[in-house]
């Protein structure tokens, strides 16, 4: 097949619209068009419904666009490895990691990143799934265990527990409990069991609901939980790292938290000398790094 052609195909399939297509491909809609008709006739099919709203594909119109998006992330590979090369860092770098870390630690901390390579574009997919690194769905990723997916570089960054916070107003206004059993007097705040979390943060969940607490509040994701708490809402099960940045939490039953989540950095073995993925690594090391001593010294 010809590759203008799968080019222009694949062009016109994610944009939906031979216009928007022409526009990103800098050709005439007639242009865009007559590519299209002629890879439908070499394939002796049709790739698009046409609709006056735009164009959707068929069938025959999916499997190929499979194709050409598996092809395209190779291109995309490929083309970061050769600019990964040259000195300098620059391009985007797509980073997954869970939202609760990715919304509460790393974003807040992205500005020192940029500081250093201005020309570096981050990509941050906040997601409890855990995407294919080998296939390219992302570049690196932190994750809150060990990656289990083949030809991985790994790295063990820290480990967090989960423990309770409240803020300051609310435990002037509902006291401070001293044992768990207090906590019915309290609202917890915490995900709901059947939410994705790490193993460690359902357990500690499922510990104290079995104390029958009769005023609970449960969201999707830790972000969700600290809004909450900041807004005087109750008690919280939190990650340990907010609260080491955030002065208006305070610690509640320092004796109750859950077992240690590793937290790791992952990347293909292919980037393993990708200029982008080294600059990010060792931001996020000097990070830890600062955050461990500031922990140190309160």
């Amino acid at each position: 097949m010809d590759w203008d052609k799968l080019r222009i195909f694949h062009a016109v399939a994610d944009a939906g619209s031979l216009t928007h297509a022409g526009d990103t491909l800098h050709l005439s809609q007639s242009a865009v068009s007559r590519q299209v008709r002629a890879l439908e006739e070499s394939l002796n099919t049709i790739l698009f419904h046409r609709h006056a709203r735009g164009l959707i594909l068929t069938e025959q119109g999916e499997l190929l666009f499979d194709a050409t998006r598996s092809i395209t992330k190779r291109l995309d590979a490929a083309s970061a490895r050769i600019r990964d090369s040259e000195e300098e860092v620059f391009g985007e770098l797509r980073v997954t990691t869970t939202i609760g870390f990715g919304s509460l630690w790393l974003a807040p901390r992205l500005s020192v990143l940029y500081d250093d390579y201005p020309d570096l574009n981050i990509d941050l997919m906040l997601d409890e799934r855990v995407l294919d690194l080998p296939m390219r769905e992302a570049d690196v990723a932190i994750r809150m265990k060990e990656p289990s997916q083949a030809d991985l570089v790994r790295k063990k960054l820290m480990t967090v527990q989960m423990q309770l916070f409240a803020s300051p107003t609310y435990l002037e206004k509902h006291d401070t409990p001293s044992k768990i059993e207090d906590l019915r007097d309290h609202r917890l705040i915490c995900q709901n069991t059947r939410s994705e979390q790490v193993s460690a943060g359902a357990m500690l969940v499922r510990e104290l609901l079995s104390y029958d607490l009769p005023n609970l509040l449960t969201v999707n994701n830790y972000f969700g939980c600290l809004q909450a708490v900041h807004h005087h809402l109750g008690i919280a099960i939190l990650p340990d790292y907010v609260a080491i940045d955030d002065p208006n939490l305070v610690r509640v039953l320092p004796d109750v938290d859950s077992n240690d989540v590793p937290v790791f950095l992952a990347y293909p073995e292919e980037l393993r000398h990708s200029k982008r993925i080294s600059a990010f690594r060792d931001f996020v090391v000097s990070e830890i790094n600062l955050q461990r001593k500031r922990a140190q010294t309160t």
